[in-house]
């Protein structure tokens, strides 16, 4: 039985707090629900006061469901929803082992069964939640458990590969996930050391030993599955998405980790008539935490837990909807607006290139590197070494799950662009408002010296007085450029077309900020190094240098693409 989780608790249970007045929580009932394998799960059950049968509200969660209801959950229960609250498999009181990957489609299912079956249950049941608990509705949705009418997932992504484990480009996401497992996984009485240290650990294999003190079974067999073999499309959501049948909200941030794939999963559902929608605000994995020296202005928030409400009171009691519900309702940063969207991607967004270029050298900010919007007729090659003992520093971004620990959001860049590793690519000062809301790709001519080796892309608005704020950013892994279920190694000194994957933003840059790219070679902890071995990375012990160089011009035009939504 798992014990207390730190810090990553707290910002879980804060992750939709919002204050729902000072009425006295509602009485606990405690429930023991029987897997079908015999193990027994806990719970808590809230009941309005009235008698009867009530729609139910089904919260899973790793985290410890207290003695209380919080908060944020009690306006269920004052408007006519019974609550439960239910510790997952070998967390807190609940009895079993804790196998994340593995074990929530089976337990959401027979969670769902117990519950629509009870005496105060009307037979409907909602999910909610953030995080892992937004995961488990993803999960028990795949049952088409006909006790589920709708799910209402935050910040919780719906791939195990490409959001929990590794990223689109194929590169660990280490220090989310070892952060994570040092809260939520560690021995007992084990003191991890500092996340500086653990998440440095080589070979990578025994990072999971050294971030909670043994063996994580989920961690080994992510190591041993380095591609999207069988082994992950077995237990992906993405691939099964055509059985998710029933109405999903999704919410989502643009500095969140699980954010793409939040816009994935909306894009998807719609294209297949299924009723989806979404909400991407300005936030990080906890919108509640406001970002450090930095705000999206007094109207960057929004109004969650009514939406939820009516979410329920939709599929749950069968009342209209109180208003006209768009498909996707975004939030522009740089203009700091929210806006209605039909859909995801935008249809009226252009995927246009801007070039990279240099004359002498883009390496860092002394450099002279440019972002044009033709390519030079005249090539040129920016070289740089990229050394896995001397990474670069992940400043911010879509980062989990701690900020004392590992920054996220907006971070100035400045110290990066700084590095000799770092080419730096800059627009003029722009003249009149540009907006990019959309994927962002970049489309990079390069070389290495190396078997394999890694290239990072990020966008970055930088403001008049010189800061360099981060928008999004991306990374590839050379061995998977032809794609993440197979390996190809590279030949060194060949140039190589390759597209980065950049993640998503909307954001106006506006009259007087320049657009910048930064390529590099690591982004480190957000992303592994890699030890450009060619070999087995994550058991590796040291790395070796790689001599990289990205062809700008000519024949080899490397661009970044922007989705470019025309405002005027």
């Amino acid at each position: 039985m798992a014990t207390g989780t730190g810090r990553y608790s707290l910002l879980v249970a804060l992750l939709l707090a919002a204050l729902a007045g000072g009425a006295a929580p509602p009485p606990v009932e405690r429930v023991s629900m029987p897997m079908r394998d015999g193990v027994r799960l806990a719970a808590n059950l809230y009941r309005p006061a009235a008698s009867g049968r009530f729609p139910v509200i089904l919260i899973r969660t790793p985290y410890g469901k207290g003695h209380e209801l919080p908060r944020h959950f009690r306006i269920f229960v004052e408007n006519g929803y019974a609550v439960v609250m239910q510790d997952v498999r070998g967390r807190y009181d609940s009895d079993g082992e804790f196998d994340p990957l593995h074990q929530e489609v089976r337990d959401g299912e027979d969670t769902l069964n117990w519950t629509g079956r009870q005496p105060w249950s009307n037979g409907k049941v909602g999910m909610v939640g953030g995080s892992y608990l937004g995961i488990v509705q993803w999960k028990a949705a795949l049952t088409g458990n006909k006790y589920l009418k709708c799910i209402f997932p935050v910040v919780s992504g719906y791939d195990d590969y490409r959001d929990r484990l590794y990223s689109p480009g194929g590169a660990m996401k280490i220090g989310n996930r070892l952060l994570w497992m040092a809260s939520n996984m560690r021995v007992a009485g084990y003191t991890p050391p500092d996340f500086r240290l653990f998440v440095r650990a080589l070979p990578l294999q025994a990072a999971d030993l050294a971030a909670t003190g043994q063996r994580v079974k989920m961690f080994q067999e992510a190591i041993e599955h380095p591609v999207f073999d069988q082994y992950w499309k077995s237990i992906s959501t993405r691939e099964q998405l055509a059985k998710v049948m029933v109405p999903v909200f999704s919410v989502g941030g643009w500095y969140d980790n699980f954010v793409q794939s939040d816009l994935e999963a909306f894009a998807a559902l719609r294209g297949m008539g299924r009723t989806a929608h979404t909400l991407i605000g300005p936030w990080p994995h906890n919108m509640s935490i406001p970002f450090e020296g930095f705000s999206f202005g007094p109207k960057s928030s929004a109004p969650v837990q009514r939406y939820q409400l009516e979410w329920f009171d939709r599929w749950l009691k069968d009342k209209p909807p109180a208003r006209e519900l768009a498909p996707a309702r975004i939030f522009v940063m740089g203009a700091n607006r929210w806006r209605d969207e039909a859909e995801w991607p935008l249809a009226r967004a252009v995927p246009t290139p801007y070039y990279l270029e240099s004359q002498t050298g883009a390496n860092a900010l002394s450099g002279d590197g440019q972002l044009r919007w033709q390519p030079a007729r005249k090539g040129h090659e920016d070289r740089f070494s990229y050394d896995p003992a001397n990474p670069v520093p992940t400043m911010g971004g879509n980062t989990c799950c701690n900020p004392s620990v590992f920054r996220w959001g907006p971070v100035d860049q400045g110290p990066v662009e700084n590095r000799q590793d770092v080419l730096v690519y800059s627009s003029e000062p722009l003249k009149e408002e540009l907006e990019v809301t959309g994927p962002v790709k970049a489309v990079l001519h390069v070389a290495t010296s190396a078997r394999d080796t890694d290239f990072t892309v990020k966008l970055v608005d930088v403001y008049p007085d010189g800061r360099a704020m981060n928008l999004t950013d991306g990374i590839l892994r050379l061995r998977y450029r032809e794609g993440l279920e197979r390996v190809a190694l590279l030949e060194p000194g060949r140039v190589y077309a390759v597209t980065v994957d950049a993640g998503v933003t909307s954001n106006v840059f506006l009259p007087g900020h320049r657009v910048r790219v930064e390529i590099s070679s690591s982004n480190f902890p957000r992303f592994d190094r890699n030890l450009n071995t060619g070999g087995a990375n994550a058991m590796e012990k040291k790395g070796v240098v790689a001599r990289q160089t990205v062809h700008t011009g000519g024949t080899f035009a490397s661009h970044v693409v922007l989705p470019v939504v025309r405002t005027k």
